[in-house]
């Protein structure tokens, strides 16, 4: 997720570095079932491309957008909790099982994916057209 909106933006990152800190977010933090690694993508995505500013209100505004990129995805998806999300608890084999033998990932994973990616970039498209206004 993170790789593709830097991809999307045509921000240069290093292509086995960025799969590689990305990983440990899967099944929620390393399948604790906690936040959506989509969600941490997401985050981690809009933080790399958006300006911190100098001052406490620019930084402030750019936390604003990662708290409304959450906000949108639980408004869409319900949650941002892997757990309830996937309805497995993927911290178990069990649950892994379930997971591998289901299309959870294709029905639920991907599509939480995907809307990450979008939101990301919707809100990334907003902020460059508000700084373009001013």
């Amino acid at each position: 997720m993170l790789l593709a909106v830097c991809q999307e933006c045509d921000v240069e990152v290093d292509r086995k570095v960025v799969p590689g800190i990305a990983f440990g977010f899967a099944g929620g933090i390393g399948n604790s079932g906690s936040v959506c690694g989509a969600v941490a993508g997401g985050v981690m995505a809009l933080s790399l491309l958006t300006e911190k500013g100098e001052t406490m209100g620019e930084a402030l505004r750019a936390l604003g957008m990662a708290g409304e990129f959450r906000r949108r995805f639980e408004a869409e998806m319900k949650t941002i909790s892997c757990r309830e999300l996937t309805g497995l608890d993927l911290s178990t084999e069990e649950g892994i099982e379930q997971l591998m033998s289901s299309d959870i990932s294709q029905t639920v994973c991907f599509p939480a994916v995907g809307l990450a990616y979008k939101l990301a970039l919707d809100l990334l498209k907003e902020a460059s057209e508000s700084d373009s206004e001013h």
